[in-house]
């Protein structure tokens, strides 16, 4: 059975968390440049990002939650039943990325000191603004040789790496909290207790056609599923899977 898979935040730094995971990936396939207008998803990713990073100290929130996790795992050290070498592993682990990210310099200032991107930044985000005679810039250094546009992006992208390596890890480990489990939505609704959850995670048949609309904080959540072909809320029975991550 074909199923579909969605992912929801249960507070506003989660949901941060997830926008910048989803622009980071795509920054990552569109670096490439296969194709004549990857350069389009590139840059407004990165751009993206520099928004986000001016309006949140994403670095401090992301070391305090790591930290936490190290807490976490270390509390499990000499207790009965726990892979200790396993745990020693994730603990080395997680002890690196945290002291790559403390000794990383703010995210994106090095970006924003670029004279290339900041040359070229503000115009990108105009409606069409990326056209040759809005960004000549940009059109001189897309005809530039691929090796070169590979080592701008490169160069680009290393400056993330702190932060791609703690999100990476961070993201990771919440959605290891929670595993599936059957459910069924009465009437194509669902609600529950969260307790303290981060992130929810569905996968829905998708011959019944819906999506889920949802709503909820990290203490408690509802789900409607909705007709993709009417819009309207559905009235079926709707049988989904569901992990609850903390």
């Amino acid at each position: 059975m074909t199923t579909h898979k969605f992912e929801h935040p249960l507070n506003e730094k989660t949901r941060i968390y997830l926008r910048v995971e989803a622009l980071l990936h795509q920054m990552e396939k569109a670096s490439a440049f296969a194709d004549s207008i990857q350069h389009q998803l590139f840059f407004r990713s990165l751009f993206d990002l520099l928004e986000i990073f001016e309006q949140i100290q994403l670095k401090s929130e992301l070391a305090k939650d790591i930290e936490k996790q190290r807490l976490t795992y270390r509390s499990w050290l000499n207790v009965d039943g726990v892979d200790q070498e396993m745990l020693s592993t994730l603990l080395a682990e997680v002890d690196e990325v945290h002291r790559n990210l403390m000794s990383a310099d703010r995210f994106g200032q090095s970006l924003k000191e670029d004279r290339f991107l900041s040359a070229i930044r503000q115009r990108f985000n105009l409606p069409g603004g990326s056209c040759c005679f809005d960004l000549p810039a940009l059109h001189y250094w897309l005809h530039l040789s691929p090796e070169k546009k590979s080592q701008d992006a490169n160069k680009w992208m290393s400056t993330l790496k702190p932060l791609l390596d703690a999100l990476t890890l961070w993201l990771k480990l919440t959605r290891e909290t929670g595993s599936f489990k059957p459910r069924v939505a009465q009437s194509g609704f669902f609600q529950s207790d969260a307790e303290d959850a981060n992130i929810l995670r569905l996968s829905i048949p998708l011959e019944y056609g819906v999506y889920p609309m949802i709503s909820g904080h990290k203490n408690r959540f509802a789900i409607k599923f909705i007709d993709f072909k009417t819009g309207q809320a559905s009235s079926e029975e709707i049988p989904f899977d569901l992990a609850v991550c903390c």
